[in-house]
């Protein structure tokens, strides 16, 4: 099961960002239209140079600038990160009768570490912006993981660890995940791939570009 998963970059981010703000009304008809008619086509991290003439550069600007500053992760949802001290990120629950720690929430650079490049290394001493504090104060409540059947032996609940306390990497590869799949459908394995309808950055439309591309025999169409 994989949910909003960057998988084809053919299709995936900024390949599919267009499409997407054109159907929330982000961007006019006519912004869109011309960049669809050039063949316009950006890819993320720029891993391959941008098709079609010079201009698109240009529409891909214009697009750039009218949804700046949008919440890129949810279309309909604000902007609202929360400034917090590196005491305040720090949260207690008890479970099992036991105080326990658990990180609030995930800065910029926590939830994205691939873009390093975009983001600034936290200054001691000053808040930094923190965002899903309150999902990290939910799961991370006893009786949630109560509901939950987790049993107290089991780590409190991060939704992103900071990468000195975690072994796990991040590669940037051209291809994403997509080439995985066909060895899982010889396999046998079933696969459930949803997206979410406002999410900008691995949106709709690059999911169903990719799965049409896969051009396998559909079943039964939903």
């Amino acid at each position: 099961m994989v949910g909003n998963g960057a998988t084809d970059f053919e299709y995936d981010i900024s390949p599919s960002f267009p499409d997407i703000a054109y159907n929330f009304n982000l961007i006019p008809k006519k912004l869109y239209d011309n960049y669809t008619k050039e063949g316009c086509k950006r890819y993320f991290r720029d891993f391959k140079p941008m098709q079609g003439p010079a201009n698109c550069m240009d529409l891909w600007n214009q697009i750039s600038k009218l949804t700046q500053g949008l919440n890129w992760y949810d279309l309909y949802r604000p902007l609202y990160p929360e400034s917090l001290s590196a005491e305040e990120r720090i949260g207690k629950t008890i479970i099992g009768g036991e105080e326990r720690e658990y990180l609030r929430g995930h800065t910029f650079r926590e939830f994205t570490p691939f873009l390093k490049h975009l983001t600034s290394e936290p200054v001691p001493g000053e808040k930094m912006n923190v965002y899903g504090s309150a999902v990290s104060d939910y799961m991370n409540l006893n009786e949630t993981r109560t509901a939950l059947n987790i049993p107290t032996d089991v780590q409190t609940w991060s939704e992103c660890m900071p990468e000195d306390n975690t072994n796990f990497t991040y590669h940037i590869q051209s291809e994403g995940s997509i080439w995985i799949y066909p060895f899982l459908k010889e396999a046998g394995i079933r696969i459930l791939f949803y997206s979410g309808d406002t999410d900008g950055a691995v949106g709709l439309a690059g999911t169903r570009g990719w799965i049409e591309n896969l051009n396998w025999p559909v079943k039964t169409y939903w």
